[in-house]
């Protein structure tokens, strides 16, 4: 007896892609709708863009770049994944960054892709997220593994983040230049709210005004230069 479904075509994975480049976008949508179980459904031009679209859209999977405006790519996979638990999520990054990589699988990430290779790992990286399988780019795993062991050997664990969650959300909007009214409506908190979460930044990083912020955010990925 033969089985009818076996025959069928399985429905495309429906991708969300996020990335405030057109040009990427419009690259990585041609390598993923290139595809037939791959289908670029949705696209983010920021991370906050990304939360509203996944949020609206049916989607399996999220495909996040790291450095965006408004939330980056790792804010955007934190809050996606208290929200849609289920979506599957993929960071796509220029960078080969150790921190980030273990950045992004506490924010609930299920891969990590370097944009250089993105033509020959992405297909591969989508289709092992939705399998719930983990994928790094190849040539990583042994030097982060070794890496995270020769740290637990001297027992430093992992290192922690000197700032909240919240935090970097605001320092990354402040250097962009968002007022704190501006920041207040983007976060559904208030003004001065804000401005307390601002001057606990200033007093934990020991700096005195914006440009400092700015120049602090830019070092730690959370804007570009």
């Amino acid at each position: 007896m033969t089985d009818r479904s076996a025959g069928r075509s399985r429905a495309p994975i429906r991708v969300l892609l996020a990335d405030d480049h057109t040009l990427v976008r419009r690259g990585v949508r041609l390598i993923l709708d290139g595809e037939a179980d791959l289908s670029v459904v949705a696209e983010a031009g920021d991370g906050a863009e990304a939360v509203e679209r996944a949020r609206s859209e049916d989607v399996d999977l999220a495909v996040l770049d790291v450095a965006m405006p408004r939330m980056t790519g790792l804010q955007a996979a934190r809050e996606l994944s208290r929200r849609l638990p289920d979506l599957r999520i993929l960071i796509l990054t220029m960078y080969d960054n150790e921190q980030y990589f273990f950045e992004a699988l506490k924010a609930g990430a299920g891969g990590y892709v370097l944009k250089s290779a993105a033509d020959r790992d992405l297909v591969e990286a989508c289709r092992a997220a939705m399998r719930d399988e983990p994928f790094i780019y190849p040539g990583a795993e042994r030097a982060l593994v070794r890496s995270y062991l020769d740290r637990l050997h001297r027992g430093d664990g992992l290192p922690e983040r000197p700032i909240t969650e919240r935090e970097e959300e605001i320092l990354k909007l402040v250097a962009e230049g968002h007022t704190s009214k501006e920041i207040g409506n983007l976060l559904f908190i208030s003004a001065k709210t804000v401005e307390r979460h601002r001057a606990n930044l200033l007093q934990k990083l020991g700096m005195r005004d914006r440009l400092e912020l700015t120049r602090y955010a830019i070092r730690a990925g959370l804007i570009d230069p």
